[in-house]
């Protein structure tokens, strides 16, 4: 087989959570570019045509839209019943979606905690569990994470998004060890600093802003394209002897 060949994701079926806008439409439209149909979902993402919707359909792949608030547990459960029994078959599972809210720790309040762990840690868990129990018997799959800088590092004002991050880590490398024999590969991708919406405060504080990049060695913020490579490659059988890894796509920040 060509190398070439081992990027291809024709006849496969990929679920993103976090697609409707920035990195998450950026995967979207990676993986329909390397021949997936996608499903997409996130709490506002509009049921018909969506901006991802459009770019994917554009690039003549299917789009399937869902809904579903990753912060309640019964909402997600009836959107795992939901997509499954429309797509029994999942290849790719990629875990986008995500939250943060931005207070000191010392006045971090319970709700924000609560809200960050069920989106960013909670949710994910419950759901790879579900979409991994049925790679698992098919013998094939890919599990993607959205990890981030704050996987290896701690962060200012924002302890509860902090924490879910470096447990996403965990699970990444957990899910790996027990799952790799069983033919489903699991790693994450650790975006640096990246404008987008969750970059918002951070871009438009100068002082905060220049102190960033004065440390990214590539010398600018990054763009939600800057992921369509690296997530083509972990979600395709190239990345087959690629287990419990955390790919930083960070302008060179953690080389730092």
């Amino acid at each position: 087989m060509s190398v070439l060949n081992t990027f291809d994701l024709s006849g496969k079926v990929a679920l993103i959570t976090g697609c409707k806008r920035g990195i998450g439409k950026a995967l979207a439209e990676a993986l329909a570019e390397a021949g997936a149909d996608v499903i997409g979902v996130s709490a506002t993402l509009e049921l018909a045509n969506s901006k991802v919707a459009q770019s994917v359909e554009a690039i003549g792949r299917k789009f399937y839209a869902y809904q579903c608030d990753f912060s309640n547990r019964e909402s997600l459960y009836q959107f795992i019943a939901e997509v499954k029994k429309d797509h029994p078959v999942i290849d790719i599972l990629f875990n986008n979606a995500g939250n943060i809210l931005r207070k000191p720790a010392a006045e971090h309040p319970d709700e924000y905690w609560d809200q960050i762990i069920e989106i960013n840690q909670n949710a994910q868990f419950v759901l790879t569990r579900e979409i991994g129990k049925d790679m698992i018997a098919r013998g094939s799959g890919k599990i993607i994470f959205t990890a981030s800088l704050l996987t290896f590092q701690g962060g200012i004002n924002v302890p509860g998004y902090a924490a879910s991050k470096g447990a996403i880590g965990s699970l990444t490398k957990a899910f790996a060890n027990e799952w790799a024999s069983k033919g489903v590969n699991v790693n994450a991708i650790a975006p640096g600093y990246i404008a987008t919406d969750n970059t918002e405060a951070l871009r438009d504080d100068p002082e905060r802003s220049a102190s960033i990049l004065g440390r990214i060695p590539a010398g600018r913020w990054g763009e939600p394209e800057d992921f369509k490579g690296p997530a083509v490659f972990l979600a395709s059988k190239a990345s087959d002897y690629v287990h419990g890894t955390i790919l930083t796509v960070d302008g060179g920040w953690m080389g730092r």
